[in-house]
């Protein structure tokens, strides 16, 4: 199979806009840990589950230690808070979280997912972590959304330029 140039791939792959979602779950010590995804998608409603895809590091080996992580789709008003899970963390403390059935949910988020692993699927150099949702709740805000490269808010108006 001819292999695509990554760069390319990547360019068309940022053609698909996504919601910005901050995975969380808690690590070994009980600390909160928090990484900005847009591969969060809905896999089936009966029952229902989700999948995520996550590269190794922290929050892989805290989904892989407990078996359990959160979802919590940011607003319109979230950039900070994605780019912060991101890597690019602000000078100030951790973003304001609740506790959900036991695990971290961002304040202020449109929605949030409780996921219970039923399964890994390791792809290349990401796992896919297969998930029942055990709780959820949402509201009507307007989301932000990732489109070719760059955060926009709700409808498709930039954030930055």
């Amino acid at each position: 199979m001819r292999r695509v140039d990554p760069v390319a791939f990547r360019q068309a792959a940022s053609r698909f806009v996504t919601g910005v979602a901050v995975l969380t779950a808690l690590d070994r010590r009980g600390e909160v840990c928090g990484m900005t995804a847009n591969s969060f998608v809905s896999i089936s409603l009966a029952p229902p589950t989700v999948l995520v895809s996550v590269k190794p590091g922290r929050m892989h080996e805290a989904i892989a230690a407990t078996g359990r992580y959160g979802v919590s789709v940011l607003p319109e008003g979230g950039k900070e808070l994605s780019r912060h899970f991101a890597g690019r963390p602000a000078a100030d403390a951790l973003p304001a979280c609740e506790t959900v059935q036991g695990l971290p949910r961002l304040s202020g988020c449109i929605a949030f997912f409780a996921c219970e692993l039923i399964r890994t699927v390791d792809v290349s150099d990401h796992t896919l972590f297969i998930a029942e949702v055990s709780n959820c709740d949402y509201c009507d805000n307007l989301p932000l959304v990732f489109f070719s490269s760059r955060y926009h808010l709700g409808p498709g108006m930039p954030v930055d330029h």
